[in-house]
């Protein structure tokens, strides 16, 4: 999967230049968006500050926060997959028999992560250089950085916990708050220079202030955070035993409470639901209150607001704005309804579902518990987002609800595909983030590139209503539920005809 996280990172950065080329093409549309941001502090926090009018400084401002935050997921992901998940599945036990160091599984995590995050370093650079080679390298350096400080803090958390799901969670948790100081300290200052910000390694990527004037000295905040937290995780390491932690999970009650199949899956995956809604609405009121101001910043500017309408419709910038920010949450569900849909195959893989489909737990049955969390909480969690739109905007909350309900149809049909492979390919079950990332990246990209329409609608988002201020539209909302309905049957069947994977 690192190929594709690279992949759509760096497609996502080398994308801006053209893009804010178009948007801000003449020195005083540039130099008008430099004086906005200095006085919008709601964007600030968004997307941070702007420390030059160069189309590379634009660059690393637009996306370099999110860029980072990817590089950081990607490498969280890396490290915990390969020391906690393999402990897990008690295959790192067997590894560890043979002529195998206490923390070479430590090291081939973090030799894995720094790997991928040199190759976007390297590609970022190089796509990158046409705007200044000192500020490319930088960016690519930054980018890079901030993964590996993440890295080796999932190594540590990995050392911490007994369970891999929780020590993904807990890295989650600590980027999503590094998110939080560096919004809070770019609405307090336009320059960056807030202690919030400074708190933060997503702050430290600003900082380096990449083609506007480079502080190289930066670079050695992260180097020191990757030793220390290095060093840490390999001391830890060295003192547990394997498949230990330091935190050891608390034991459950003498008495079994889960009676069905359906309650067993709501307890594995009732703390992922619980934080991705919680994030779905604290989003939804950030962009809700953000819609004024950012209709406001684009109003003027007749590629920004052409780019909106491509995204959002054409019923003015204001409903323009919502329908493309609706679409954009609904692009990142889609990376939900996946994640719950494989945690089947994960539970397959480690060897826990066979144990209970061995007694009389049919797999569909097994199967539809997880699969009523995957579906039903993207309804949860759109309609959570809809309400915080709602609560951040302050008007429109019915239209504005029916236009977050709308994209469940998308990413019910990215959920079908994901129970498709696993259902008839399970080993290639995986693939499904691939097709997540892929859609995600025509709805987030395709529009400010100006792709063909062509392209647009390989994505089942490119077929739905724009929403609030378009004309609803069923018949294609129908179709694409009915897809979504073939594909998860076509999945079952699958599921219920092969041999478990072993």
């Amino acid at each position: 999967m690192m190929p594709v996280w690279v992949a759509v990172n760096t497609l996502m950065v080398l994308s801006m230049p053209n893009t804010l080329e178009g948007l801000y093409g003449t020195p005083a549309q540039r130099a008008d968006l430099m004086r906005q941001m200095a006085t919008n502090s709601s964007l600030r926090a968004l997307v941070g500050p702007v420390f030059d009018d160069s189309l590379g400084a634009l660059t690393a401002w637009r996306v370099g926060v999110y860029a980072g935050a990817l590089a950081a997921v990607m490498s969280l992901l890396v490290v915990v997959r390969h020391t906690r998940d393999e402990e897990e599945s008690g295959r790192q036990e067997l590894l560890a028999s043979g002529m195998v160091g206490r923390r070479a599984s430590l090291t081939s995590a973090l030799l894995a992560a720094a790997v991928a995050n040199a190759v976007l370093a390297l590609l970022v650079t190089a796509g990158l250089a046409g705007q200044g080679a000192a500020g490319a390298t930088a960016f690519g350096l930054g980018l890079a950085a901030v993964g590996m400080v993440f890295a080796t803090m999932a190594a540590i958390v990995a050392q911490l916990t007994e369970s891999a799901r929780l020590a993904r969670g807990l890295t989650a948790a600590v980027l999503g708050a590094a998110f939080v100081l560096r919004a809070a300290g770019d609405s307090a200052t336009d320059d960056g220079s807030s202690v919030l910000t400074w708190l933060s390694p997503l702050g430290w990527l600003e900082n380096l202030r990449s083609f506007a004037g480079e502080r190289w000295w930066v670079l050695l905040l992260f180097a020191a955070a990757v030793l220390v937290q290095g060093a840490v995780a390999y001391e830890l390491a060295g003192r547990r035993d394997i498949g230990m932690s330091f935190l050891p999970t608390r034991p459950g009650p003498a008495a079994g409470r889960l009676g069905t199949a359906g309650a067993l899956a709501w307890r594995l995956q009732r703390g992922s639901v619980l934080g991705w809604s919680v994030g779905f609405f604290l989003a939804g009121v950030v962009y809700g209150g953000l819609t004024d101001e950012a209709a406001d910043l684009v109003r003027d500017n007749d590629n920004a607001r052409e780019i909106f309408e491509r995204m959002g419709g054409q019923s003015g910038i204001t409903d323009a704005f919502l329908a493309s920010m609706v679409g954009m949450l609904g692009l990142v569900a889609a990376l939900y309804v996946v994640a719950s849909v494989l945690r089947l195959n994960g539970e397959e893989t480690s060897g826990r579902a066979e144990p209970l489909l061995a007694n009389a737990v049919g797999r569909l049955r097994w199967a539809a518990g997880h699969l009523v969390i995957a579906f039903g909480g993207t309804v949860l969690i759109m309609l959570l987002a809809g309400l915080g739109f709602a609560i951040g905007y302050g008007k429109e909350v019915g239209p504005i609800l029916g236009a977050c309900l709308v994209q469940v149809a998308g990413v019910w049909v990215i959920g079908g595909v994901a129970v498709l492979l696993y259902g008839v390919l399970p080993r290639a079950a995986t693939a499904a983030w691939g097709v997540a990332g892929t859609v995600l990246l025509i709805g987030w990209v395709g529009p400010a590139l100006d792709v063909p329409q062509a392209v647009l609608d390989v994505s089942p988002f490119g077929h739905l209503p724009k929403l609030p201020g378009g004309a609803m539209e069923w018949t294609p909302v129908l179709i694409l539920l009915g897809l979504s309905v073939v594909l998860v049957a076509a999945g079952l069947a699958g599921l219920r005809r092969r041999d478990l994977t072993t």
